[in-house]
């Protein structure tokens, strides 16, 4: 019997998420297994796809999770190593439920799981993970019946396949592709999926390492980026790629070693399917560059603002019957792969874009570039009320300021007078409140960070 306050500590939003041996352990994974399968055949399911990234607690919790699966009577397909955007496509191609081991971006000492119903659909707190919570504290009840069975199947080529289905890049010109897989599971995706294209690949830590020897395999993070900007430059490449530790999120650097906005690139994505599917929906999230919704409107599509988080994300795209999804993470949701998110397959549409023209990727791009951003400033507040507490001081300072004020996600200021606004919410993942700030120039950004984080870091 376990404590709803220790369940809930690794249970959030969205997945599954803790330091193993310290928050989750194996049969903690087990009795996740056992909830989960519980809630699968209540909803007809009879199977579920496991897939593990290459951390070093990856195999043991996968397999944990498929003895607690089968207990319940549903059978397991594993997966063995996994992007989790391959077992979105295990998800939807098989027609089963999913769950990927993975913590994401996060160190080398944390695991987890994201879990689908078939079809990559979305299991969360408002669509699940509830009951998951409640069934852990109460004790998983035993079934009686016949026990589900295991079987191994790779889909590594077939999940290649069908991306390259989706956008072509045979016929672009030749470009050369720095690509960091920061030690995770890019280094087994990207060279399947990019074989036999006009790309010059240039790897850069494709080694499977959970241990991450060479950075966190975080490229939100700016210091992350930091050996791929280099790489770009001195291998003369045309765009270079960065992947965190699951593969499922990518960030771009131009040939000059720059950082392209991740708004950026949903803003170039979205008129890439309003161009072929015109007056279509396109989802964006709230911490999305106000260049994003613009540039949907300037080309006849339909901008939907949503919360911030993939199962958020994937029920709006279902729900309006978007054809793409962005979020300023570098998360994006493609319609054509199950409403769910793909690192690669985002590179892929960057790719076709860059390598139909002449210029580079710097001047490309440049258009999309609208406003100034402050990026993702996290600050550790363990506590609840701490956290609403701070929010509110924010709110009180600005309220003769505020245009309006939203409370989709955490709080959205827009202000008087200037296009500016900030977004400051807390972490679904982590105890985090997080700032988000965009303004017209540099200086009235600073100057906004300045003035909000002094609030928020009494």
């Amino acid at each position: 019997m376990r404590t709803r306050e220790s369940v809930t500590a690794v249970i959030k939003a969205y997945d599954v998420r803790g330091v193993v041996g310290r928050d989750i352990d194996a049969d903690f994974i087990r009795e996740t297994g056992a909830a989960f399968a519980r809630l699968m055949r209540e909803e007809g399911e009879t199977t579920v796809a496991v897939g593990h990234d290459m951390r070093i607690s990856s195999p043991e919790l996968s397999r944990a999770f498929a003895e607690g699966v089968v207990s319940q009577g549903l059978d397991v397909v594993l997966l063995g190593l996994t992007s989790t955007d391959e077992l979105y496509f295990a998800s939807g191609s098989l027609d089963c439920a999913g769950a990927m081991f993975t913590a994401s971006h996060n160190p080398a000492a944390y695991n987890g799981i994201k879990m689908c119903r078939r079809g990559a659909r979305p299991v969360g707190q408002e669509t699940g993970l509830a009951t998951v919570i409640d069934e852990l504290v109460e004790g998983v009840p035993a079934y009686t019946g016949t026990p589900g069975t295991i079987t191994e199947k790779d889909l590594l080529g077939a999940y290649a396949d069908y991306l390259k289905k989706l956008v072509d890049i045979s016929g672009i010109r030749p470009l050369k592709v720095a690509v960091d897989a920061a030690n995770g599971m890019a280094g087994l995706t990207v060279p399947a999926v990019f074989r036999g294209l006009p790309l010059e690949i240039h790897p850069l830590y494709f080694e499977l390492d959970g241990s991450f020897p060479n950075h966190e395999a975080n490229p939100l993070e700016p210091s992350n980026l930091e050996d791929l900007r280099r790489y770009v430059v001195e291998t003369g490449s045309d765009i270079g790629l960065a992947f965190d530790g699951d593969a499922d999120r990518c960030f771009v650097v131009d040939e000059k070693g720059d950082a392209v906005s991740p708004s950026a690139i949903c803003a170039i994505i979205a008129e890439t399917y309003l161009k072929k599917q015109p007056g279509s929906t396109i989802i964006h999230n709230l911490i999305t560059s106000k260049a994003v919704p613009e540039i949907i409107a300037e080309n006849g599509g339909t901008a939907v603002r949503t919360r911030v988080g993939h199962s958020f994300i994937k029920a709006k795209m279902a729900e309006t019957g978007a054809v793409f999804g962005g979020e300023h993470s570098a998360h994006y949701y493609f319609s054509e792969f199950f409403n769910a998110d793909s690192g690669i397959l985002a590179a892929l549409h960057v790719l076709a874009a860059l390598g139909s023209q002449d210029r580079p990727l710097s001047e490309m791009m440049a258009r999309y570039n609208r406003y100034v951003a402050s990026g993702e400033l996290n600050t550790r507040l363990a506590s609840a009320q701490e956290q609403a507490e701070r929010t509110q001081a924010v709110l009180d300072a600005f309220a003769d300021r505020a245009e309006s004020v939203d409370h989709l996600d955490g709080v959205t200021v827009e202000l008087k007078g200037t296009p500016a606004w900030f977004n400051v919410r807390a972490s679904n993942t982590e105890p985090l409140l997080r700032l988000n700030v965009e303004g017209t120039s540099q200086a009235e950004v600073d100057a906004l960070v300045t003035e909000i984080l002094g609030i928020i870091r009494v």
